[in-house]
């Protein structure tokens, strides 16, 4: 039986896609004449960033070999973070289909954005990268209700639960 740990980032994983997908839906169903806002801009800016940080941390975990090239892209074309989420969801499923318990643990060496060197292991990063992305959604969508508009609802209980018959 594969470790709980793994299927349980691997889960998170899969929520986070989805979530993602409402994110973007979200963001696409604002108004044109809304997307010139700062804050449209921000949040198209800030999903871009969710995207970049995920590869950044594939680069640092050896599984990619190109450093991406902004880790707080700015500017970004909505209709150019579809693709982007893509093409970092492929990366992932791939490192993520690879991954066993020893290579969970793996204490690894990297380098900051500020220049200087830290060590972790792969499931703390794992943990790190649920949470940032999870922080990241809440500021788009509190950008999205900024500009007048309905922001996607992700919250991991309501991907999660199963309905039942009515109780009476």
């Amino acid at each position: 039986m594969e470790n709980f740990t793994i299927n349980q980032y691997r889960n998170w994983f899969e929520y986070e896609k989805d979530a993602h997908v409402k994110t973007i839906a979200s963001l696409l169903a604002v108004p044109e004449e809304k997307r010139k806002t700062k804050e449209f801009r921000k949040a198209v800016d800030l999903f871009a960033h969710i995207v970049s940080a995920r590869a950044l941390w594939l680069y640092r975990l050896g599984f990619l070999k190109d450093l991406p090239e902004n880790l707080f892209p700015e500017n970004i074309k909505i209709e150019n973070i579809q693709p982007m989420a893509d093409e970092m969801y492929s990366a992932w499923e791939d490192y993520l289909s690879k991954l066993d318990e020893k290579k969970l643990n793996r204490v690894f060496e990297y380098k900051s954005t500020e220049d200087l060197w830290y060590t972790n292991r792969v499931e703390e990063i794992l943990t790190q990268l649920f949470g940032h992305s999870w922080y990241h959604r809440g500021q788009i969508a509190q950008l999205v209700r900024m500009i007048g508009e309905t922001p996607a609802e992700t919250d991991y209980v309501y991907w999660k639960r199963k309905p039942i018959a009515a109780k009476d």
